[in-house]
């Protein structure tokens, strides 16, 4: 997961809309994090429930940050990118949390298995394009000499 490819929504740098990615394993449930338990990580800031949680996620990020930085799952299925995720949306498939946008797209991607393959083929054709976007964002915002 690239440092500019983790979505923080349309405004601010909170990973998953200030949602505990550690509580989807350990609870079964999005349970919203707490800016008192914040840990920077690849350029996101991400929210925890408790001091646990947080000190869960820096021992091993990987195995709690969702995939696809955060970005819908099911969008990166298709090759596309959804920045707006429902943190309600999510499931564990195979030891790894996948976020979409809504309930609906969280079933299809956990019923219909090639989703995954499908999300996995496509994701370094999307992180290229979102990389290739803030490249352009940050371009268009620098001063003039």
């Amino acid at each position: 997961m690239a440092e500019d490819t983790v979505n923080t929504g349309y405004f601010g740098d909170v990973a998953i809309k200030g949602y505990d990615p550690v509580a989807y394993f350990t609870d079964n449930k999005a349970i919203e994090g707490s800016p008192a338990y914040a840990h920077q990580w690849l350029g996101a800031e991400w929210h925890f429930a408790s001091a646990k949680n947080r000190d869960l996620f820096i021992a091993d990020p990987g195995k709690y940050a969702p995939q696809y930085g955060g970005y819908c799952a099911d969008g990166v299925s298709f090759g596309t990118v959804t920045t707006n995720i429902d943190p309600q949306a999510w499931r564990i498939i195979d030891g790894k949390l996948y976020l979409s946008y809504d309930p609906g797209a969280a079933d299809g991607f956990e019923k219909k298995p090639t989703k995954v393959v499908d999300s996995q083929k496509h994701w370094s054709e999307v992180q290229s394009t979102l990389i290739s976007d803030k490249m352009k964002k940050d371009w268009q915002h620098m001063p003039a000499e």
